[in-house]
């Protein structure tokens, strides 16, 4: 199979079983994001019986839009709680290992901005108005306190980072995992001026038109990985990549952990986020 596929793009088929797209929101780079998934995405096929193909859009946005047009089979991600994918009805079968995340406003460590209060008129980088964690999340944060900045969209999360590393922004918007994993790999010293509520980490969810017995096959394989040790090498050996910390893997989840994104769609102030429009 190809490295990645992007959406319109060919899907191989493998064998008698017809290969099914497996999507995360694109945060790092188009290779960052194949190298770290694309061998989990070989052992779970083997495990499960099903053929996975990594399958993303070329921009944030792009990928959002497919999910909430329904042409994603299993996709990792939190705006599966939007209004638009809860009428498609994704269900919840995991998540990904590790602790909550937080939507976070961050600065380089030696910048003059001290409090959140500062970026009143600042440039400000996002890297998508279709993400949860990293746009509408911070953006409710700033739009409740009246602030005005200068948004910045760079298309992904890491190159909101490199552009705050570069010192082209002045903050950044972030997913708080993201982040730490960007500082760790590049050396990149930063404060955070404000952290929102608890998220529960990324569930991993399939499209109601699969197979019951296909999707337990998929969600047995993911839950069992990080207790073989060949699913435990290869999930390490991907997690260096992007210099994740332990623990690696997936979790049993259930849609009642994600209460919180929900309500958050009921209520937030943000217009222009995918999904916040009234409906």
């Amino acid at each position: 199979m190809a490295a990645l596929i992007f959406f319109g793009g060919a899907v191989e088929m493998a064998g008698a079983g017809e290969v099914r797209s497996f999507t995360v929101i694109n945060l790092r780079s188009a290779t960052l994001t194949a190298q770290y998934w694309n061998p989990i995405l070989d052992y779970l096929s083997r495990k499960s019986g099903v053929p996975l193909q990594l399958t993303v859009g070329r921009s944030q946005s792009e990928t959002v839009a497919a999910i909430n047009r329904g042409e994603v089979d299993y996709v990792v991600s939190g705006t599966i709680f939007s209004p638009p994918s809860q009428l498609l009805g994704y269900r919840v079968i995991g998540r990904l290992a590790g602790p909550p995340v937080h939507g976070q406003i961050v600065v380089a460590q030696g910048s003059k901005l001290k409090t959140l209060d500062d970026i009143e008129g600042a440039e400000v980088g996002f890297s998508s108005r279709s993400v949860f964690i990293a746009y509408a999340v911070p953006m409710n944060e700033i739009v409740r306190r009246g602030l005005h900045v200068k948004a910045n969209f760079a298309g992904n999360q890491e190159g909101v980072m490199g552009q705050l590393l570069s010192g082209r922004i002045e903050a950044a918007a972030v997913h708080s995992q993201v982040m730490r994993e960007f500082s760790e790999r590049e050396g990149f010293a930063y404060r955070v001026l404000w952290s929102s509520e608890k998220y529960q980490s990324w569930p991993l969810s399939a499209h109601p038109r699969l197979p019951d017995a296909e999707v337990k096959a998929v969600q047995a394989a993911v839950l069992a990985m990080k207790d073989d040790p060949v699913g435990r090498e290869v999930l390490a050996n991907s997690a260096a990549i992007i210099k994740q910390q332990p623990p690696f893997g997936f979790m049993p989840a259930s849609d009642r952990d994600y209460e919180n994104y929900r309500r958050f769609y009921k209520t937030t102030l943000v217009r222009d986020c995918d999904g916040c429009s009234p409906q």
